[in-house]
């Protein structure tokens, strides 16, 4: 049963995911905290982190390690050809029948009438992830990480992993400088 939910959940985000990588991620969130809670929210947003800091396609990827979690080895196989497979099969199938019209514009439409609806579920993607940073770091913290990230990634053409890698070193370091800090000051009153 969880390979046969694994391969439905996965190949949902690899048929309906138009648009690239990021208009799959609130899919597989859907698939995979909504609908089959193989993770929470907080661990999806981990995964999400750690996956857009690797090169390679975020679906894939996100596929293999939940995929791997779920259902071990199997399950890490079952979700990435899931998502691959089907959309390899659709395309080989409309490149080779499809070819004498692709100039048409009801084929160039389908396309742009998707964009706004993959820009609605990112948003409401981004505000649940915000919300949730602010129960964690306060809305101080939040914003002045959202405004950073927005500025070294919008503005001074930062890749995002590395933005994504920078946030998580401050993560792992700035609670054993905290520690430090603590001790000294515990060492100053003891003397």
């Amino acid at each position: 049963m969880k390979q046969r939910n694994l391969f439905l959940a996965f190949f949902r985000v690899g048929m309906l995911g138009y648009g690239g990588g990021p208009s799959s991620i609130p899919l597989v969130h859907k698939e995979v905290v909504e609908k089959y809670k193989w993770m929470n929210d907080d661990e999806f947003a981990d995964v999400l982190a750690l996956g857009n800091s690797l090169p390679g396609p975020i679906a894939t990827k996100m596929a293999g390690y939940i995929g791997y979690r779920v259902a071990g080895i199997f399950g890490m196989i079952n979700a990435v050809l899931a998502t691959i497979v089907p959309t390899i099969a659709i395309m080989i199938l409309l490149l080779t029948s499809l070819t004498f019209v692709k100039d048409e514009p009801w084929v160039a439409g389908m396309t742009k009438a998707v964009v706004p609806v993959v820009g609605v579920m990112l948003a409401v993607l981004t505000l649940d992830f915000t919300k949730k940073a602010e129960k964690n770091l306060g809305w101080l913290k939040t914003i002045a990480f959202i405004v950073l990230s927005f500025l070294l990634i919008q503005w001074l053409n930062i890749h995002p992993g590395i933005v994504i890698g920078a946030l998580l070193l401050y993560a792992l370091l700035a609670p054993i400088q905290e520690v430090k800090e603590q001790k000294k000051h515990e060492k100053g009153q003891s003397v």
